[in-house]
């Protein structure tokens, strides 16, 4: 099994995939384990303050709650905008399951190409999302993530990375709205009966949902005059599904998006050290094979020995 894990600010989110199964006689010695059901998902706190062993105790048991074993994990791909937490997943990694994760960052094998003026400034999770979309939708393609920032990803019709829009979360919108104001309540975020509230809450819910919904479509109409009428939009993240139903551009909601996006990185950088080794093996063999078969010329029975060097005394 491949275990891929998205970190984000507020939530990590977590998948198992199951491997490719072959058809009996299919030779499948030409290629590295592919992934492609996802078995589980699970949503987590990302907390800075919890240990190596809580995060261990509380992955291994979200394994025991679907009866997964930690011992089927033979790979993991993490993707994270925390850098704090990177090195305590590591560590729970290596520990919990002894197993090195590959860390989704520069140098990793993408397939996309980045046009961002500094290609390392670009947040693991928006190029994970990139490569899933184009795997999926193709191009021109807009994403919309909604987490704890809500950003736009814009990939050309070649499968480029072109860049895109990072504006504030709803969820920070609403916080910063109760925390500010001595008398509003805090409410659910959620899509009201009608837009005319009749009382407080219903007021806050409504000028929540339709005033984000504006802000998202505000920004999408502008990026489809930019990009083309062609371009799809899709949307994930966790509330990808609140937002996306009522957009006039959204088509489609891809809650797993980011999850396929890692599987699709795993599956490339396997096969690409899979390739290099190949290329590797079959370069030193035939070095070897070159070095090995050049013809020994018989000993000439009349041909006088070689003479050793005389030794040398330092005067």
């Amino acid at each position: 099994m491949l275990l891929v894990i998205d970190v984000g600010n507020t939530n990590t989110v977590l998948g198992v995939f199951a491997p490719v199964v072959h058809r009996p006689g299919e030779d499948v010695t030409t290629e590295a384990t592919r992934y492609e059901r996802l078995v589980a998902n699970w949503r987590v706190g990302s907390h800075l303050t919890r240990t190596v062993d809580e995060y261990g105790v509380i992955f291994r048991n979200l394994f025991s709650m679907d009866n997964l074993e930690v011992s089927g994990v033979h790979g993991i791909v993490i993707s994270s905008v925390v850098p704090p937490l990177d090195s305590v997943l590591r560590q729970v990694c290596e520990r919990y399951f002894n197993i090195k994760p590959l860390f989704v960052e520069p140098g990793v094998k993408t397939g996309m190409q980045v046009l961002y003026d500094n290609p390392a400034e670009v947040g693991a999770d928006r190029i994970v999302n990139a490569v899933a979309a184009f795997e999926k939708y193709g191009g021109p393609c807009v994403i919309v993530d909604f987490g704890t920032a809500t950003t736009f990803d814009c990939i050309s019709t070649k499968g480029e990375y072109k860049g895109g829009v990072i504006c504030p979360g709803i969820g920070i919108s609403a916080d910063a709205l109760f925390q500010r104001t001595a008398r509003l309540p805090r409410v659910e975020i959620r899509k009201p009966a009608r837009v005319i509230g009749t009382n407080t809450v219903g007021s806050l819910q409504s000028g929540l949902y339709y005033g984000y919904l504006g802000l998202v479509d505000g920004i999408l109409e502008r990026l489809v005059d930019e990009m083309g009428p062609e371009t799809r939009v899709v949307a994930t993240g966790g509330l990808g599904s609140l937002i996306g139903t009522a957009s006039h551009f959204i088509k489609d909601v891809d809650e797993f998006l980011t999850l396929d996006g890692l599987r699709i990185i795993w599956d490339r950088n396997q096969s690409f050290r899979r390739e290099s080794g190949l290329k590797e093996a079959t370069l030193k063999a035939a070095t070897t094979k070159t070095k090995t078969a050049e013809p020994v010329k018989p000993l000439d029975p009349d041909a006088k020995p070689w003479p050793s060097p005389k030794s040398h005394k330092s005067r």
